[in-house]
């Protein structure tokens, strides 16, 4: 491809190069390459620091990691060009971008490497026949702040884009009809195609789904959305959040995934069943991992502290490991299309703060252990899940007792393998730990006087 990639270079007045590849948390790493240095870097790679892998969403260094630290000196991780990745963004036209996967010097697969992750797990689906078509739809919040104005208010007293509660509502989308027009213009350009946009239930809340495609593809690009987004809305004095719970008073940020197993060919849609009211046998076992996995594997879902401010009664987040079919309330709603085609699975427990490689390598593998174990689902519910109690799987509730279910997985480590699942517990101990050094503003209203 390289031939082809030097046409399209000089097509289009290539004369800058951006590379970067996902952490842990899901933050774009990147830089800039000279021409020369690409072209070289293209067939043998580049170096990059592999401290991206040994720090946190805040640059603070581990004191846990195994795969890199002090002891190693923070060595270069070996850094490939995706081709297939190739992008420009319509207001740098001259600039190309590309995402890179790591290894190590040696050249295997990273082991903290996300986006390796999910290619080993797509790698699995295609041993066993099968594609994975997935896509992502996220809810996020956008303010009249900038990066400066942010950090002077301590992230308090924010302005949103707009006042009031008014979901779906085809006057904000007028009324900011710049920015929306921005956002589906750029994301088109740049291979992410939104299928919808509209305001969700709070001030200056809106949600976009994704369309979607292999699951790899659909990963980059649901990844992509929320760096793309950000630099989309600063263009406007704007700032957004994909944070899951920004506000105790408000709802959160949801960020659902659907997905679906077709033919090696990706021309059959698995989960279809011809003249039946339910998912095929396929569907089926594939949903009973789904399910009965989601309590261990709610780490992988829900990776920070704040994602289980969350799981709280009332805001649409589901509170158990539950499926039912176009129910809502649930963790996993059955989707059963007009059409075979659009026969799907939305897995509903994930927040828009998801490292999207992780989230659907997460899904993909309890899916395929489902299909491999014939893992039958539990009982539908019909009603609201919310309110069953013992009656479907509970969650953990907080990152730590996510932490210790994760950490007991047999089943994580058969699906995703043992060094990147140790791995990110260290990493979960870590904001774990941090978070507990923390004093909230809650507890100093609560306990600054009264105690």
């Amino acid at each position: 491809m390289s031939e082809e990639l030097r046409r399209d270079f000089n097509d289009k007045g290539i004369k800058k190069v951006k590379v970067g590849g996902f952490d842990v948390d899901g933050v774009l790493r990147g830089k800039y390459v000279s021409l020369e240095k690409f072209w070289s870097a293209l067939d043998k790679g580049f170096g990059f620091c592999d401290v991206i892998f040994g720090w946190d969403v805040s640059d603070q260094l581990y004191d846990n990691a195994k795969v890199t630290g002090w002891e190693t000196g923070y060595p270069d991780a070996l850094a490939r060009i995706d081709e297939s990745t190739f992008r420009v963004l319509p207001d740098a036209p001259d600039t190309a971008n590309f995402i890179v996967d790591f290894y190590t010097q040696d050249g295997e697969p990273h082991p903290a490497c996300p986006r390796n992750l999910l290619k080993n797990l797509t790698k699995r689906a295609g041993e066993a026949g099968f594609s994975a078509k997935f896509s992502a739809e996220f809810e996020f919040w956008v303010f009249r702040e900038t990066p400066q104005s942010l950090h002077e208010k301590d992230f308090r007293g924010l302005h949103p884009l707009s006042p009031g509660m008014f979901g779906y509502s085809w006057l904000r989308a007028g009324q900011h009809q710049a920015l929306v027009d921005d956002i589906l213009d750029t994301c088109e350009a740049y291979d992410i195609e939104v299928e919808g946009l509209h305001t969700e239930t709070g001030p200056g809340v809106w949600e976009a789904a994704l369309r979607y495609d292999d699951v790899l593809a659909a990963a980059d690009k649901a990844a992509l959305f929320k760096t793309t987004l950000k630099q989309i809305c600063a263009r406007h004095d704007l700032t957004v959040t994909f944070m899951a719970k920004w506000n105790a008073d408000l709802p959160g940020s949801s960020g659902h995934i659907h997905q679906s197993l077709w033919d090696a060919g990706g021309q059959i849609n698995l989960f279809a069943a011809a003249g039946s009211d339910n998912l095929s046998e396929t569907g089926l076992h594939y949903l009973g991992g789904l399910v009965t996995l989601a309590p261990e594997l709610t780490a992988f879902y829900s990776p920070f502290v704040n994602s289980y401010k969350r799981y709280v009664p009332g805001v649409w987040a589901p509170l158990n490991a539950s499926w039912g079919i176009d129910n809502r309330t649930c963790g996993s709603r059955v989707i059963l299309g007009p059409s075979d085609h659009a026969t799907r699975i939305e897995f509903r427990q994930t927040a828009a703060d998801i490292n999207p490689y992780i989230a659907m390598a997460a899904c993909l593998g309890s899916g395929l252990h489902g299909i491999a174990e014939k893992i039958e689902p539990p009982t539908m519910t019909s009603g609201d899940a919310t309110s069953e109690g013992e009656a479907a799987l509970p969650l953990p509730l907080t990152l730590e007792a996510a932490v210790e279910r994760l950490r007991g997985s047999e089943a994580a480590r058969a699906a995703l393998g043992d060094d990147f699942v140790d791995h990110f517990i260290r990493t979960r101990d870590w904001e774990c730990r941090e978070y507990r050094k923390a004093v909230t503003d809650w507890e100093l209203r609560r306990y600054f006087e009264a105690v």
